[in-house]
């Protein structure tokens, strides 16, 4: 253990021996589900000396590692019948240092907190990058990159206060909940901005904010019937992470005697979670691998690691009132002890959503993923996770637009994304999406035609789980990746910076190419927020022919066409064919151009243009 110790040395040569230097979670709460907290107290030695706490109160386990600046105390919250009490580090008789811990008292509903469904429509946003409403946080002591806009990779300034300066903007757009790319603090040297290298799992960045600010943000979505939604990384922290800098023990990440400082490379085949003929080096190179150098990989074979991002999860939730979590890199981590973070938080929130970012190609391998599948059953596993994203519709939307059409190519490739809907236990809840943070923007793909982008919205929009949009495309917003990587992908919003010529945020100030954008995006989010047959509502899907896509979703009480053409001409629909679903209704109405249309024999349907027909 010398060698570890060594490479990641806290510097300590201030710190006093055996005091008690920092202690997480820092508080928690009564009435938990679940009572027995598990306190880290950290301090130089401190292994050496006895830990008491005050007011009587009883401890149920102390665990001491291989790290003597570690102890981890476990108590029963149920038993403690004070609001504060003091850990006391003791050396015989002498207190040396104290600590004092408090039980906060839980927000009436707690446990029972709404979160995001197929009702919602998720804004993502990189916060960096989106506008910045604090400039005296743009560079922190402390925090080693400063701001520079003219970096592509730099940070840039954005932060919280941008966000809920723009909380109009996004609530007027049609959006009801928000995701934003990690904002804990990221103290890396270089490429900073984007959260996932996170070196305090317990606080916000300063660039971005503080912690109360966070929660400011949550509340004031909370009052607009919006959500907050965490990206949360439990596969890997960054190389400058305070317990990464001082490990616990060994076995706290995935290390490599045969790499530099611990590291391997990930071979990123996380298929391998699933294959009954896997080879264990493939396996173990997937989940152990790092995912790049200044990404030291969690091991969560381990119960205190476990216990410690189960616990860090549970405490955002409380202290932030969120409403939903969106896993970073899910199939890297190890199953089963993600199966066991995610009930530990569904049984304290039973309505709460976790979305895992399931990147795999097809519908067999997603659904694995989502709790009680029958593809993971078919492997002896149960995630306990609810909701998956649907990459195999993301992958095969800019194919189906832009190939020719034929018997296996063009539209038919959405259909064939929808024929394997049977797989997942619960199809609605799905995210379905067409680009994010990671991916080439869908408006480079298609040169911001708005035709393209119309397409693919009302898609996501109407087909069967929750939409994800990514800030900027609503205004037209591009990126090439190929070209300039994800900095290109990740631009700053227009307006979000007091010098910016041009404000997006304002309609009255779009240009005439984002208002077309922003006033399509804006007219379907905002009516897809009162269509209950559009979040629950069963799906008929008719097989695409002649580069034309039909499906309906219906319900007892409603019933939807949905037609998106995909020729260059207009087409002419015959509707018989769609008897069974229009079940005798003579007149409908396009929700986006308002026009009314005969319903008894065809239908003309303008080139490269979708239509939603309520009846």
């Amino acid at each position: 253990m010398k060698k570890i110790y060594t490479i990641f040395a806290l510097s300590a040569a201030s710190v006093a021996f055996s005091q008690i230097q920092k202690v997480e979670p820092a508080f928690w709460w009564k009435g938990m589900k679940n009572p027995e907290l598990q306190i880290l107290v950290y301090g130089k030695d401190i292994a050496q000396n006895e830990i008491e706490l005050s007011d009587g109160i009883q401890i149920k386990d102390i665990k001491k590692v291989e790290n003597p600046n570690y102890v981890f105390v476990t108590v029963n919250t149920n038993e403690i019948n004070v609001p504060k009490f003091k850990i006391n580090l003791k050396k015989g008789k002498k207190n040396i240092s104290s600590y004092t811990y408090e039980l906060k008292q839980r927000a009436p509903g707690s446990a029972d907190r709404e979160s995001f469904t197929s009702k919602d429509v998720m804004y993502l946003i990189m916060p960096d990058r989106f506008a910045n409403g604090d400039e005296k946080n743009d560079s922190i002591p402390g925090l080693i990159e400063k701001a520079d806009r003219s970096l592509p990779n730099g940070r840039h300034g954005g932060d919280l206060r941008g966000i809920i300066n723009n909380l109009d903007y996004i609530q007027n757009l049609g959006a009801t909940s928000v995701w934003l790319t990690p904002v804990n603090e990221d103290n890396e040297k270089v490429y900073s901005y984007h959260g996932y290298a996170q070196t305090d799992l317990y606080k916000i960045d300063g660039r971005y904010g503080t912690n109360e600010e966070y929660r400011e943000l949550s509340q004031k979505l909370n009052k607009r019937n919006m959500k907050l939604v965490m990206d949360y990384v439990t596969n890997h922290w960054g190389v400058s992470h305070w317990i990464i800098k001082d490990l616990p023990s060994k076995d706290w990440i995935h290390w490599f005697d045969e790499g530099e400082n611990g590291f391997y490379r990930s071979n990123y085949k996380t298929t391998t979670q699933f294959d009954t003929n896997a080879s264990e080096i493939d396996k173990k190179y997937a989940l152990d691998g790092w995912f790049d150098t200044t990404m030291p990989d969690v091991n969560q074979k381990n119960p205190l690691v476990l216990k410690y991002l189960t616990q860090n999860a549970i405490w955002w939730i409380e202290y932030a009132e969120l409403g939903g979590l969106r896993v970073d890199t899910y199939p890297y981590n190890d199953k089963e002890g993600m199966a066991k973070w995610a009930k530990a938080i569904t049984d304290e929130y039973p309505k709460f959503n976790i979305v895992g970012e399931t990147w795999l190609n097809t519908a067999g391998q997603i659904s694995a993923w989502q709790k009680d599948s029958k593809t993971g059953e078919a492997a002896g596993y149960n995630s306990n996770l609810p909701s998956v994203m649907d990459f195999m519709l993301y992958g095969d939307m800019p194919k189906a637009i832009k190939e020719k059409e034929s018997w296996d190519t063009g539209m038919v490739k959405l259909y064939n994304v929808f024929t394997s809907d049977f797989l997942y236990p619960d199809i609605n809840n799905l995210l379905v999406f067409f680009e994010n943070h990671d991916t080439e923007r869908w408006n480079e793909i298609f040169n911001a035609d708005p035709k393209a982008y119309k397409m693919a919205l009302t898609l996501i929009s109407t087909v069967r789980g929750i939409p994800q949009i990514y800030y900027g495309s609503e205004v037209g917003m591009r990126g090439d990746k190929a070209k300039g990587g994800d900095a290109d992908i990740r631009r700053d919003f227009p307006g979000g910076w007091k010098s910016d010529t041009q404000n997006a945020f304002n309609p009255s100030l779009q240009t005439p190419e984002q208002k077309e954008f922003y006033q399509f995006s804006q007219k379907l989010l905002n009516w897809r927020k009162g269509k209950e047959v559009i979040h629950t509502g069963k799906t008929k899907n008719y097989v695409p022919q002649d580069g034309l896509f039909v499906y309906f979703r219906y319900d007892a009480k409603d019933n939807v066409m949905v037609v998106i053409n995909n020729n260059e001409k207009d087409q002419i629909l015959d509707l018989k064919r769609f008897a069974e679903s229009l079940n005798g209704v003579i007149k409908g109405k396009d929700v986006i151009s308002g026009k009314e249309f005969s319903m008894e024999n065809s239908l003309t349907v303008p080139a490269k243009t979708p239509m939603i027909i309520e009846f």
